[in-house]
């Protein structure tokens, strides 16, 4: 726990690397789905700032260190974007991450993806296809972990709760990163909803992004904290809600306002 620790308050510093333990092809300490949101509440600054995120938090020494600090050394990661329906041209397909060159290389094909938007968010049908990924793949994880960032409720496809439910009883993690910077006129407290409606599983934790300058430093945090295992750091926040959340206020706020 403490070295897991340390990577969290490392800096761009190189750490030695655990060594790995019996690895086979297929075997991986984390399976990582990244699942992120391109819905029309986002703007084109909120997509490039996202983008940009994942992109320099999968190359950021600290993210590496992490990824070599594992038992095994090595993770396997597969990205894709989604809104009313996942973008399948936006599948990276999974990749195992093990070195600096091997994290640079999925960043890189990343990079280069046309950035766009689409009408509507379906956060069921993300994490039934993220399950679906990790299902249906050739590695053996310790963790199998869907990372989904979002800026507001589901509303359309299954309702959130039922994905959410069939994903955690395979022995799938979701956590979340929601986007508050421009809250959505359904819903303002995502993090609570992303809190009680998306995430699940053992360790699970959600990270929200306040502000825009906040997403590249988020977006690393998480990647750090799914690799390491850690639960328990500063940068995790615990959203204790006050009153229940409404898991189906996006589909119920969609009929009252139907999009064009």
């Amino acid at each position: 726990m403490l070295a897991a620790l340390a990577l969290m308050l490392c800096t761009s510093c190189e750490l030695p690397a655990t060594p790995v333990i019996g690895v086979d092809a297929g075997t991986v300490d984390v399976e990582l789905v990244l699942a992120v949101d391109v819905s029309s509440s986002m703007d084109e600054g909120e997509f490039a700032l996202q983008r940009a995120g994942y992109v320099k938090a999968l190359r950021h020494p600290d993210f590496v260190n992490a990824v070599l600090s594992g038992v095994r050394g090595r993770i396997a990661v597969t990205y894709f974007e989604w809104a009313g329906t996942v973008q399948q041209e936006s599948v990276i397909p999974w990749q195992i991450i093990d070195s600096r060159d091997s994290a640079d290389e999925f960043a890189a094909k990343l990079a280069v993806r046309p950035i766009g938007g689409s009408g509507g968010t379906s956060i069921s049908n993300a994490v039934a296809f993220g399950a679906s990924l990790l299902q249906h793949n050739d590695f053996r994880g310790e963790k199998k972990v869907i990372d989904i960032s979002g800026d507001g409720p589901n509303n359309t496809g299954a309702p959130v709760e039922v994905a959410r439910n069939n994903a955690v009883a395979t022995g799938i993690i979701i956590n979340g990163l929601p986007i508050l910077v421009r809250p959505t006129g359904s819903l303002e407290d995502i993090d609570r909803y992303y809190a009680e409606c998306v995430t699940g599983g053992p360790g699970s934790f959600v990270l929200p992004i306040h502000l825009a300058s906040e997403f590249i430093t988020a977006i690393r945090r998480k990647l750090i904290l799914e690799v390491s295992g850690v639960t328990d750091a500063p940068d995790i926040l615990k959203i204790q809600a006050t009153e229940p959340v409404n898991c189906l206020v996006g589909e119920r706020y969609r009929l009252v306002y139907p999009e064009p």
